[in-house]
């Protein structure tokens, strides 16, 4: 399909809102737009970061998955204890491929469900002493871990458990730190709440705590923030950091520890992936302790160059040089994948509904290889993340915040895209409607897509779903129902 009008885009959106009832017609209608790259402020075109309407489908998660699932689950060397029913720890658990290295179960516990399984008495006589219990046991289990958070799941709030009380004697009594993290799944609209009662019990409980080693700087100190190592980003991301000659120092929450957390403070500036999810404690440490950050995009050659050039321009002369060195060095490699790929992918069109920072970051590799992004969207932003986005993407094309399951399936229909890149829950829709789905949040099992490594699989990835044969062979299964109707109507 031919890129849409802005007149166009804007009857799309009101024709796919005339279903609803007037009062949630005008709703919605704040949150879908057609792009307008002239205004400088999102908030003139869309809303964002607010209640998602009760009866209409959202693909949100709560503040437990933004505090649990994003920002403390990957620390690998700590026990993230889901302080609730046993589901919401289950279904965090291991789902985001946050690859570690270490030995699970002995000084890695990324994957490992650690839970209090609240039962019905739990909820009327408390869970404060199955709380310290389970800290006793975990610290007899598993005595290498070097602290634990406690995740407080929605019963949490509503009993009132006193989980600072049990955390601070807990801590004495183990020698370690314990660290309560108030995130309960009904605070906030979304996960996005979760991320910033997570990032502040890093502030109040991980960055002052410093035992008092001593600290070895040097001038090219950098910690990797907000990247969670899904399918071994992080790792490479590192690559080109430490290519151009920068010491990592800290990587978290992907692969990170607790020492690398505490050790941040002492870096001489932040890189800062996933901005919606750590740009809280990216600030606070500008503001504490005058360490600037800075966001970057490892995305594709264009991003990659383009932030890797910013970056060297925070150091001196041989960082630059180095950088340089490198970017011609890997060159030739990036030729090669987009004179393979580009001419199979040119002018194929993506849809993308993501979180965190993707619906914008991901449009440049998928224009490196020719294709474009026509409908954009994030299940959890506020409007900093659409004044971003704005300038990523074309002029009067799709923009959609928490959109409902039937909207983007509309959207979809109508649009006609050759692909569509959101999650698990819109997965197998899109699949058999015969459109083919990259899983964007987990790299449906592949990965990394991050550096120039992963460019490579990044764009065979792509190919390999766009050239898939099987989509263009599927009829939905409401499409055989009616044809089976016609069938015995003659």
């Amino acid at each position: 399909m031919t890129t849409l009008s802005r007149e166009e885009t804007e009857a799309l959106i009101a024709e796919v809102l005339e279903v609803y009832p007037e009062k949630a017609k005008k709703d919605r209608a704040k949150h879908l737009a057609a792009n307008d790259t002239s205004i400088e402020q999102s908030k003139k075109c869309i809303t964002s970061n607010r209640k998602s309407l009760p009866g209409v489908m959202t693909i949100r998660g709560c503040a437990y998955a933004g505090s649990k699932g994003v920002v403390w689950g990957p620390i690998k060397d700590m026990i993230h204890i889901s302080h609730g029913p046993v589901g919401c720890g289950q279904y965090s658990r291991a789902g985001r491929r946050n690859y570690y290295v270490g030995t699970t179960g002995i000084d890695t516990f990324g994957t490992m469900n650690f839970t209090s399984d609240f039962q019905e008495k739990d909820i009327v006589f408390g869970g404060d002493k199955k709380l310290t219990k389970l800290i006793e046991e975990v610290e007899q289990l598993f005595p290498l871990h070097n602290g634990i958070s406690v995740q407080s799941e929605c019963p949490i709030g509503l009993i009132g458990d006193d989980i600072e009380s049990v955390s601070k004697k807990s801590s004495v009594v183990i020698g370690k730190p314990v660290i309560p993290v108030r995130c309960e799944g009904f605070r906030g609209v979304s996960q996005s709440l979760g991320h910033h009662i997570a990032n502040d019990a890093i502030r109040d409980w991980v960055l002052d705590k410093r035992d008092g080693q001593a600290f070895e700087s040097t001038p090219y100190d950098v910690a990797i923030i907000g990247d969670y190592n899904i399918g071994g980003d992080a790792w490479a991301t590192r690559i080109l950091l430490e290519e151009m000659g920068l010491r990592v120092v800290a990587q978290w929450s992907g692969d990170g520890t607790l020492a690398e957390m505490m050790n941040t403070p002492k870096v001489k500036l932040n890189l800062l992936h996933c901005y919606r999810s750590m740009n809280y404690i990216s600030r606070h440490m500008e503001e504490k302790y005058g360490i600037p950050y800075m966001e970057y995009n490892f995305f594709g050659p264009t991003k990659i160059i383009e932030s890797l050039r910013k970056i060297a321009g925070f150091f001196d002369d041989s960082v630059k040089e180095k950088t340089e060195a490198m970017i011609a060095r890997y060159q030739p490699m990036m030729d090669a994948i987009i004179a393979k790929y580009k001419p199979r992918l040119q002018g194929k069109k993506v849809m993308l509904y993501v979180g965190g920072l993707r619906p914008r970051h991901v449009i440049g590799a998928y224009e490196d290889l020719g294709m474009e992004v026509i409908g954009t969207g994030y299940e959890f932003a506020h409007n900093d993340d659409y004044d971003r986005t704005i300038k990523e993407m074309g002029d009067a094309t799709l923009l959609y915040d928490d959109v409902t399951g039937f909207e983007l399936e509309e959207f979809v229909k109508r649009l006609k895209p050759d692909m569509v890149g959101s999650g698990i829950k819109e997965k197998y829709i899109f699949q058999k409607m015969g459109i083919p789905l990259r899983q964007m949040h987990s790299w449906d099992y592949s990965g990394p897509y991050h550096g120039y490594d992963g460019f490579a699989i990044f764009a065979r990835d792509m190919d390999i779903a766009l050239s898939n044969p099987t989509f263009k062979n599927l009829t939905p299964p409401w499409k055989k129902v009616d044809a089976e109707e016609v069938k015995k109507a003659a």
